[in-house]
């Protein structure tokens, strides 16, 4: 019913608007895009689109004049008489001229200096006068991409049929295109709560935009500015420190006041800074408008070629507030030589600075969808749309939309899954997939030939996968299900291996799961995998190092995981094991043949006889958590999206239980915490941490298997992003414990904060990485590892590499080594 009685006051409030329309130009009649349009003294206002098209619905016609607002134009005004209902209002705005000598007093000094000077110390009043407010505000995104050429690196380029209908010939077009319309309540610095009227998806009408104003606020006031990295405001405090300044001239708005405008230029090419213009206003010292660029090395994006972002500020009368109405965010990127592009545009209207908010306004969800709001009809839309679109917005949403409900007929589905699911006789060796997309399910077969699994370990010698999944979904209930079996052969020891998998999501509100597996394969004794299949084989084949070590291991498994509260996910696990010694079966290497592989058994690597523990078998019961303090989510009909606040660390507790095993000897207990969390230092970069403790109970003759072992690695080769979870000179099982054990790490990223300093080593665009990892386990002297190391290498616009030097210390005993970071390796294994 509140819906329905909100679409009837929405309507009825247009129904007795004045909606003006027209075309803002130059005077010689080229089209002006995103000029401010607004009512004077009021909170009512739009821009214009590319072609200069704007629309703006007015409520007292007559009372107010419409001011039109544009850099580097004058401001014009028109008054709209009270007794029309629609009105065509074209404007030609003719070009400000910049006149200098009215600011210049001493020519051997830079007058920018002081402007700047003065808008950073008044830059918190100015701040404060916005600081809580309550707005409409619209968005509007557009991807499109050109050139897009049909194989990439030999691969075949697949969007689908539904995104590469949207291509032309030549590869060019909109990839995606969406609005939304909602209601903001912001609290600085970063309260928010969003309630979403209408979105809108081209080509998908049950989409729902992530176009927020929660992804959108970019505030000059701030010291820093979240993108890729922390950018510095060209008003910061330490911002004489980053830029230099240019007076170009000052004009006089409609009000009088005069505007200077300043070319921010950075000191230093290689820093987190903007440059272009920033528009101040005099005697308040308030941004009157900024139109200022971001390269994208500048914020270690190197796919992103440029961004340009523009905001316009209107000025109240009433109250002497200057207002964001309006910013423009478009961006370049490139790769392969495919070029992407992306323009968003966002309008703020209808402000109120309310003294203050009642206790509870703000809460953990941030952004809440209407029920329908992405069913709303294009009558709705061309009312209350603050933009006109495009002619190639209108034909993109006219050609998407038309073509959508062919696309979803099941006849159309069934088309084209006939197409994709055609059997060929070579699909029994490389796999062959099938779907219908109208029931929404789909079967994978892995064929004999699996190449990508293709690995090589000291005990099964060459391995390969194979295998048969299904499932099937539902989007909007948010459910799942799938069933999986994957087989695996060791062409050495001759076996065959099998496990398969039963998984159930029950929804995308508390995102319950049910999980129930089994059957035989090899595992590594430390389940966290230390070292890849990828890595291992690598590491074999070539050098004759078999650092990974396996045992066999038969199970039946159930878990079950679900969010109990905010930011709380609980899972629980209860396993039946099996487990048995694995010996070498092959001494097989593409080098270094007279050398001979280690054992497989990690606690005597020159016994290749006796093994690291006796058959056994044991029931194993397990309950962790995770904990996101002031975690916050996105409401939408059809699931609850979290967003971790990254002020806050992740708390994870887990409790372990042994039990039933074949010997008494076999059950423990076992409890653990560890605490992930990442110390935003502004632009001077991030400090993350990742502290780790436990504790064995009862635990003094348990299978080496059950021990805490700690990430080592002895290849030399990185393959995360960052080295928070691994111990780098350490060997794989040296510091294994079934005791009471402390594990730190720490690592700072730069982002580049001293590196684009320093001269010639900045033109690596690279950042500086220091670690310290700290290992602590009773009746052992700790163990401990500095590193120092430089990030984000590469060539081109490929960053994938990274280079440390590490050194380690336990008990007078002292290591160096460097490991080289290939982080691509983690996406590859």
């Amino acid at each position: 019913m509140k819906n329905y009685t909100l679409l009837a006051f929405l309507f009825f409030s247009i129904s007795n608007f004045a909606q003006i329309k027209g075309t803002i130009t130059d005077e010689k009649g080229n089209p002006l895009p995103f000029v401010s349009v607004f009512e004077e003294n009021t909170y009512s206002g739009t821009t214009s689109n590319e072609q200069g098209k704007y629309q703006l619905n007015v409520k007292e016609p007559g009372k107010n004049k419409i001011t039109f607002q544009y850099l580097g134009f004058k401001t014009q005004k028109r008054t709209i008489p009270s007794d029309s209902k629609a009105i065509t209002l074209d404007v030609k705005m003719p070009e400000e001229s910049f006149a200098l000598n009215e600011v210049v007093i001493d020519p051997k000094n830079n007058p920018a200096i002081a402007i700047i000077k003065s808008a950073i110390a008044n830059k918190k009043d100015n701040s404060d006068k916005t600081a809580r407010y309550t707005a409409d505000f619209y968005s509007k995104g557009m991807f499109k991409v050109k050139d897009l050429p049909k194989k990439i690196l030999g691969k075949k380029v697949d969007l689908g049929p539904d995104m590469a209908s949207n291509l032309d010939s030549t590869g060019t077009g909109i990839l995606y295109l969406s609005e939304t319309i909602s209601k903001i309540i912001f609290e600085k610095p970063d309260k928010l709560k969003e309630k979403i009227i209408a979105s809108k998806i081209s080509g998908n009408n049950k989409g729902y935009s992530y176009n927020t104003a929660s992804l959108s606020t970019y505030d000059f006031y701030d010291n820093t500015l979240d993108f890729d990295v922390k950018m510095i405001s060209p008003i910061a405090d330490n911002a004489f420190s980053y830029y230099k300044y240019q007076l170009e001239g000052s004009f006089y708005d409609d009000n009088n006041q005069q505007i200077y405008k300043i070319k921010v230029i950075p000191k230093r090419d290689k820093e987190p800074v903007f440059e272009g213009y920033l528009y101040i206003v005099d005697d308040s010292f308030a941004i009157y408008a900024i139109d200022l660029n971001i390269k994208g090395y500048r914020m270690k994006n190197e796919f992103t070629e440029a961004m340009t972002l523009k905001q316009s500020f209107s000025y109240n009368s009433k109250n002497k507030i200057w207002t964001k109405n309006a910013q423009t965010l478009d961006f370049n990127a490139g790769i392969f030589g495919v070029k992407f592009s992306g323009k968003f545009n966002y309008v703020y209207s209808n402000y109120e600075f309310p003294p203050s908010f009642e206790k509870k306004t703000f809460g953990n969800e941030v952004v809440a969808f209407e029920l329908n709001a992405n069913k709303k009809d294009d009558a709705f839309w061309n009312q209350i749309r603050p933009i006109p679109l495009t002619i190639e917005e209108s034909s993109d949403y006219n050609k998407k939309d038309s073509l959508q409900t062919i696309r979803k007929s099941k006849k159309y589905t069934d088309s084209v899954d006939a197409k994709n699911n055609k059997f060929k006789f070579t699909d029994i060796l490389m796999g062959y997939d099938y779907k219908n997309t109208f029931k929404k399910y789909s079967f994978d077969y892995k064929g004999l030939l699996n190449i990508t699994s293709l690995s090589f370990n000291t005990v099964q010698g060459f391995n390969l996968d194979s295998g048969f999944s299904f499932k099937k979904w539902n989007e909007e209930q948010g459910k799942s299900t799938s069933i999986s079996t994957t087989f695996n052969y060791g062409f050495s020891d001759e076996r065959f291996r099998a496990v398969g998998e039963f998984r159930h999501k029950f929804n995308n509100i508390n995102y319950a799961t049910i999980g129930v597996s089994g059957g035989t394969k090899v595992a590594q004794f430390n389940s966290f995998e230390p070292i890849s299949k990828l890595i291992n084989s690598i590491s074999s084949l070539f050098f004759k190092d078999n650092y990974m070590k396996l045992y066999n291991l038969e199970y039946a498994q159930v878990n079950y995981s679900q969010n109990i509260l905010n930011g709380v996910n609980l899972v629980g696990k209860v396993a039946y094991e099996q487990r048995k010694p694995l010996y070498n079966t092959t001494d097989y290497s593409f080098f270094k043949r007279d050398d001979v592989y280690s054992s497989n058994n990690p606690l005597a690597p020159n016994d290749f006889t006796t093994p690291a523990f006796d058959t056994h078998h044991l029931f194993k019961a397990a309950i962790s958590t995770r904990i996101n303090f002031g975690n916050k989510y996105i409401s939408r009909p059809d699931g609850r999206y979290n967003i971790k606040d990254e002020k806050y660390p992740t708390v994870f507790l887990a409790f372990e239980k042994a039990f039933a095993a074949s010997e008494k000897k076999y059950e423990f207990e076992r409890l653990g915490a560890s605490v992930l969390y990442d110390l935003s230092l502004g632009n001077k970069g991030t400090l993350g941490m990742n502290l780790r403790a436990g504790k064995f109970f009862n635990a003094e003759n348990i299978s080496f298997i059950d021990y805490r072992h700690f990430n080592g690695n002895q290849t030399h080769i990185g393959t995360s992003e960052r080295y928070l979870n691994v111990f780098n000179l350490m060997p794989y099982y040296a510091k294994s414990t079934n005791d009471s054990y402390f594990e730190m790490h720490l690592e700072h990223n730069d982002t580049g904060f001293i590196m684009n300093k320093i001269p010639l080593l900045n033109l690596l665009k690279s950042t500086m990485n220091l670690g310290f990892h700290s290992l602590a386990i009773p009746d052992r002297k700790p163990y401990t590892e500095f590193t120092v190391g430089l990030d984000n290498l590469g060539f081109g616009k490929f960053k994938i590499f990274r280079l440390d030097y590490v050194h380690s210390y336990q008990g007078g005993i002292q290591q160096n080594g460097v490991v080289f970071g290939l982080k691509i390796l983690n996406v590859l294994d």
